[in-house]
């Protein structure tokens, strides 16, 4: 029997990258999956490709009305929700000296008050036993320059998920999170820097991990799929770091 079957899930940010992985990886487990893009061509393919299991919704997490649309168009469809994975965010390369207000905003939106939302809309349709999880990052746990606000975001959102994880167990509600490591996604190239600079920050970084490479967003759809599974019934109000060994080393 596949992990997954008869599950219905909503993931976020399913347009490339980790959350289209995840999405490729719910189907093959059997589960039904609402696919979430702002770029609705992205999602359309992974539906036209997985007749049946994929319903795309084109839909910007920053924007209550799409997640209202998006509530009400899981809802007519499956009926209710097992899984929710607020996957949608941005990273930006900026300086301490440059992180104003509205710097801060702008990611805020997306990593923190976007899941936030996505997850209180989402919360009253989840079923027992059912699984929500955040996706934080191992810079929660180490410090990299330039990163301040896009770290803090993701830190917001581990706090979030542990104090969810009590609120919501009663209601049979599991909370978690992931903390992706250095993966091989586009979101890497778009931080802000010019690509002679990633190149290098790239090299440092590699020569720490210890399978020697970026993580694969593979890597961490599996993590999730687990997380999302009867396997995990136990596991409440945990970060799961998938970081190729960077914060050990």
């Amino acid at each position: 029997m596949k992990r997954l079957d008869g599950k219905i899930a909503v993931i976020t940010g399913a347009g490339s990258g980790i959350g289209r992985a995840m999405v490729e990886r719910y189907v093959a487990e059997g589960a039904q999956v609402v696919a979430v893009a702002r770029n609705g061509y992205s999602v359309q393919a992974l539906e036209a490709a997985n007749p049946g299991q994929v319903l795309a919704v084109c839909a910007d997490v920053t924007v209550q009305k799409d997640l209202e649309r998006l509530v009400e168009a899981t809802l007519d469809r499956f009926g209710g929700v097992d899984i929710l994975v607020p996957n949608a965010g941005i990273a930006r390369v900026v300086s301490f000296e440059d992180s104003t207000a509205e710097a801060f905003a702008t990611q805020f939106s997306v990593n923190f008050f976007g899941a936030a939302e996505t997850a209180r809309l989402f919360i009253p349709h989840i079923r027992r036993g059912g699984s929500i999880q955040f996706i934080t990052t191992f810079l929660t746990q180490v410090g990299f320059p330039g990163l301040a606000i896009y770290s803090a975001s993701k830190a917001a959102l581990k706090s979030l998920s542990q104090t969810l994880a009590a609120e919501l167990a009663p209601k049979g509600i599991r909370v978690n999170s992931i903390a992706p490591g250095p993966i091989a996604t586009n979101l890497w190239s778009t931080v802000g820097l010019p690509p002679d600079t990633l190149d290098a920050v790239a090299d440092t970084i590699t020569k720490r991990l210890i399978p020697g490479a970026f993580g694969q967003p593979e890597d961490i759809a599996e993590t999730s799929v687990f997380l999302a599974s009867d396997a995990a019934k136990n596991i409440y109000g945990q970060e799961i770091v998938v970081d190729g060994g960077y914060t050990i080393a």
